[in-house]
């Protein structure tokens, strides 16, 4: 492990930022949160102490805000940043594309600057497998061309790949890390933190468990005819918990060194959305009776990662298998049916 660090974590009251923030504290480091709690709710911060062992400092600002970040900057002292902050729901930035624009590619380069200011040399960066839109060829590798995405949030995604790249190459002492996630599931396996989205969950198993205690009246599966397996949508479904060690791991990995690297974060298994209905039934011990109804637009039949570099690289492998994922969630959510209590 590297050296006690103090960081700063961009969206740090979110799904994954929460779970990140804990591992860190875990690992012996010193978490700040910025966080504007569009997307995420402050009751977070309490459970997150009480997990990690240290209160994080929190500035409750949105990272777009040059002045309210640069306070933060003055005020604490920062030794790398993971940027978590941005914007995420698929269907709203097609409906909505300047406002993702805006937001997710004001915040990467708002905060590059700040930390170029402050002499804050190191960030590693939550991107999406979504950079590398539709590719015949599985699994995804990091070398594979990216940019031609399917929606405006992908392309937030990719162009701030872009933007942090160049700016390492501008400035030769920054170091970067990003991290393609794949399809992060699961919950800290206490119960007391986990994903809460706002309104009808777009992802998959959110929506099962929240139907499985009863806050959704059906389940349906979206689209039973893909070349696949069972017919059925395959995706690589990463553990939360093994998603969040992978930023502490990006961080020992890049602290020291400069320039630019980029990392797949899944299992490198690909799931289909039946397999998954089935390990959560196993998980809250009742059959979950689904409807299926037809595709929805965008969806990609096939998607899986190979995570081979993040192992030969970060010394960072998925350990949690489906069945935890599952019953991690089942967990969070039969003790948390409303979530975070908002």
């Amino acid at each position: 492990m590297s050296n006690k660090l103090r960081v700063l974590l961009t969206g740090g009251c979110g799904y994954i930022g929460s779970h990140t923030a804990v591992e860190l504290m875990r690992a012996g480091h010193e978490v700040v949160i910025a966080d504007s709690l569009v997307n995420s709710c402050a009751s977070v911060l309490p459970r997150i102490e009480e997990l990690g062992g240290e209160k994080p400092v929190f500035y409750n600002i949105d990272v777009c805000d040059p002045v309210k970040l640069d306070e933060l900057f003055s005020n604490e002292r920062i030794d790398a940043v993971i940027h978590f902050a941005g914007l995420k729901c698929v269907p709203e930035s097609v409906s909505m594309p300047l406002l993702y624009y805006r937001n997710n590619l004001d915040s990467t380069m708002n905060l590059l600057e700040r930390m170029r200011d402050h002499g804050v040399k190191y960030v590693v960066f939550s991107s999406s497998a979504t950079v590398y839109g539709e590719q015949d060829v599985m699994p995804l590798k990091e070398d594979m061309p990216t940019g031609a995405c399917t929606n405006p949030y992908g392309m937030t995604k990719h162009m701030s790949e872009v933007i942090i790249r160049d700016a390492a190459k501008a400035d030769p002492t920054l170091g970067a890390v990003l991290l393609r996630y794949f399809n992060p599931i699961g919950a800290d396996e206490s119960g007391r933190i986990g994903e809460d989205p706002l309104g009808i969950p777009n992802n998959l198993l959110p929506y099962v468990a929240q139907f499985a205690t009863g806050r959704r009246e059906k389940l349906f599966v979206n689209g039973n005819d893909y070349p696949t397996r069972d017919g059925t949508c395959v995706r690589d479904f990463i553990h939360v918990t093994d998603l969040a060690l992978a930023h502490v791991k990006a961080l020992d990995y890049i602290v020291g060194k400069a320039g630019c690297e980029v990392f797949n974060i899944g299992t490198g298994n690909g799931y289909s959305v039946l397999e998954v209905i089935a390990a959560f039934s196993r998980a809250c011990g009742k059959v979950l009776k689904f409807e299926f109804a037809p595709r929805r637009a965008g969806d990609i039949p096939t998607c899986y990662a190979d995570p081979s570099k993040a192992e030969r690289l970060l010394g960072w492998k998925a350990e949690r298998g489906l069945e935890k994922m599952c019953e991690d969630t089942w967990r969070w959510q039969s003790n948390n049916p409303m979530g975070y209590e908002k």
